[in-house]
């Protein structure tokens, strides 16, 4: 195991044993947030996890790049602290990537980062959600869907706090038929398997 950790660290393929763990450039990491928003995304979705993102390896460390106030990394151990409970799961393609898989990844993060947050959850790469981050990292650098998109209209809207948070957003003029992924989408891809939780 600790061969297997210096050649990766000397090959950049990123690997981190973390709690017995080892964490891959390109895991996908989920929690419970505790945002303000994070119960209406539970009870529109049916799902706990709220927060989704992806993690690399920097300088042999993991960190989290995420979609909150602004696309960011985040240390792993402060993007843990933050859910509920400090409980997480994370999840890894079924087949592995490569080593230029991984560094086609790494370079669509740069593309990313500093965008804004879309609190609107809107389909366009100026603002940036949690998920939308994911799935269009994974699409754009790799040609992989994590996920089936959805309509707005297709969630549970029914809920008081749903309704809330849409009134808060978007007023009167609810875009129905924005597409949306959410994390609960990229959650129950047929093509991640859980690795770690």
């Amino acid at each position: 195991m600790k061969l297997a950790l210096i050649c990766a660290l000397l090959l950049g393929s990123a690997l981190e044993v973390h709690g017995g763990q080892s964490w891959r450039d390109g895991d996908v990491i989920f929690h419970t947030s505790r945002s303000a928003q994070s119960a209406a995304i539970q009870r529109a979705t049916h799902s706990p996890y709220s927060h989704v993102g992806i993690i690399f390896i920097r300088e042999g460390k993991p960190y989290v790049f995420e979609a909150v106030a602004s696309v960011r990394y985040t240390p792993l151990a402060t993007w843990t602290a933050r859910g509920s409970g400090g409980s997480y799961v994370v999840k890894r393609l079924k087949r592995a990537l490569t080593a230029a898989q991984e560094a086609r990844l790494r370079a669509s993060a740069q593309r990313f980062a500093g965008k804004p947050y879309d609190s609107a959850f809107e389909w366009s790469d100026a603002r940036i959600y949690c998920s939308e981050l994911i799935w269009k990292m994974y699409s754009q650098a790799l040609g992989i869907e994590l996920g089936e998109l959805q309509k707005l209209r297709e969630f549970d809207l029914t809920d008081p706090a749903v309704k809330a948070k849409m009134r808060e957003r978007y007023g009167s003029r609810v875009p129905l038929d924005e597409p949306v992924i959410s994390p609960a989408a990229i959650y129950d891809s047929h093509l991640l398997q859980t690795i770690g939780d």
